[in-house]
């Protein structure tokens, strides 16, 4: 199902990468679905994506952080060993899987065990940018302070 957004392009500001994913992801739902792979929440702020990258060895697999894309290739040689099989029913294909992040969003850790590539994400905000709770003080009202622009020619002149 594909969905027009032009009508809300025309009528909203800065909100052009949004739509940009939004589109960009109903063309790969339509798309081919290789690998596998699960998206969990581990906690709020936790993530963990797992790949079935069933016949691929760690040097065939490589994992590209940059902003906020995670890519993730597998480079398999077709040719290399290929023994007479009867039937192939395990996919060895080459594949590229790309995951958009949200902003603070790193990679903490990735292995690979038994056919499944487990990639641990976290988010980190910056402490500049958490939200923070600001003391209101209670006393004295501030008192107000006269300013003449005489007395401020007298004290330059002393």
């Amino acid at each position: 199902m594909r969905i027009d957004l032009t009508p809300y392009r025309r009528s909203t500001i800065g909100f052009d990468r949004l739509f940009d994913l939004l589109e960009a992801n109903s063309r790969a739902a339509s798309a081919e679905n290789y690998p596998p792979f699960n998206l969990e929440r581990l906690a709020d702020d936790r993530y963990r994506i797992t790949l079935a990258v069933a016949g691929f060895a760690r040097d065939e697999i490589e994992i590209t952080a940059q902003q906020n894309m995670l890519l993730v290739t597998g480079k398999k040689d077709d040719k290399a060993n290929s023994p007479n099989f009867l039937h192939v029913g395990i996919a060895n294909r080459s594949f590229e899987r790309r995951f958009e992040l949200a902003d603070f969003v790193f990679v903490e850790d990735a292995r690979l065990n038994d056919g499944l590539l487990v990639i641990d994400l976290v988010r980190e905000v910056p402490e500049a940018m958490k939200p923070k709770t600001i003391a209101i003080k209670t006393g004295q009202p501030l008192a107000a302070v006269e300013h003449h622009a005489g007395e401020a020619d007298e004290a330059k002149a002393a």
